[in-house]
């Protein structure tokens, strides 16, 4: 990877870390699907109207929206509003590495790695921690959404991987068409029935936060992400999340207040650990051969 595109990798994931934060401001006084449809009904319009829809398949376009757009971002934000804290949330949702490692292995035949192998085993102790200990920053429910979200970004990934010679920018402009309507639809029907209250009572710390998810996070770091995907393999890009987790921790600390519990810096650890080894067990002696498994 050029030195270039390893700063756009780690402006992406410090960006996508603070967003955890920022995103819990938003809460406060936005449900969380009215949100997430406002989210991106703010990054796509106007630019729409000025950029020229990709000269891709509208698939891959109506799949990375369904996906990333509703299902993932769906899920992450209702998991937020009260079910696992900024923190954990940036932290939980790094599953997508290790989903998107293994889907791209399976349906894609990409080679997978003995240090890639043994990092997902180590963030598995990690996860288990989540799964069968109590713990104050999540709920099991939350704790479903967020790996269940972690899935659905997988797909996505994979689906923009198959984009080839578009303009990553124009080709996310174009996906933000995608989930407003059925967001604002599920929003209607699970959680207000007049919106636009909502929005008329809405501070400027709410709008400022909408501006920080809309046009940053969404438009700005996923372009980056986009691009990152479609010059290298899934499997090189993706583990760069595991500084996600490192910024978001930080940032809920500092900003929410937010801390971890003994038993869950254990299992961040782990899985930090398990992504660590992802990204750079290829150098460990004896991780180094690649298989390709059937």
């Amino acid at each position: 990877m050029s030195f270039r595109d390893l700063l756009l990798a780690l402006g992406v994931v410090t960006i996508w870390g603070l967003n955890f934060s920022v995103i819990k401001f938003g809460l406060q006084e936005l449900p969380p699907l009215l949100f997430s449809a406002l989210r991106f009904a703010v990054a796509a319009i106007p630019a729409v109207f000025f950029i020229p829809r990709p000269k891709t398949s509208w698939w891959n376009i109506l799949g990375v929206g369904l996906f990333l757009g509703v299902l993932k971002f769906g899920l992450v934000f209702m998991a937020m509003e009260s079910d696992i804290s900024a923190g954990l949330a940036s932290l939980l949702l790094q599953a997508q590495v290790f989903f998107t490692i293994l889907l791209s292995m399976v349906l894609l035949g990409e080679t997978i790695g003995r240090h890639q192998t043994a990092g997902i085993l180590v963030a598995l102790a990690g996860f288990a921690v989540f799964v069968f200990t109590a713990t104050g920053g999540v709920t099991p429910l939350g704790l479903g959404m967020i790996l269940l979200a972690g899935l659905f970004w997988a797909f996505a990934n994979l689906i923009t991987k198959r984009v080839k010679g578009v303009n990553a920018l124009h080709f996310l402009i174009w996906v933000c068409l995608v989930p407003p309507l059925p967001l604002l639809g599920l929003s209607l029907w699970l959680e207000t029935p007049d919106p636009l209250t909502l929005l008329a009572n809405a501070s400027l710390d709410a709008w400022l936060s909408l501006a920080f998810v809309s046009y940053v996070s969404t438009l700005m770091a996923f372009a980056w992400w986009g691009g990152l995907l479609l010059r290298y393999p899934a499997a090189t890009v993706t583990p760069f999340a595991l500084l996600v987790p490192v910024v978001g921790i930080a940032s809920s600390a500092w900003l929410l207040g937010e801390q971890l519990q003994r038993h869950e810096l254990f299992g961040a650890i782990a899985i930090m650990t398990g992504l660590v080894l992802c990204v750079f067990g290829r150098k460990l002696p004896g991780l180094r051969p690649a298989v390709q498994l059937p």
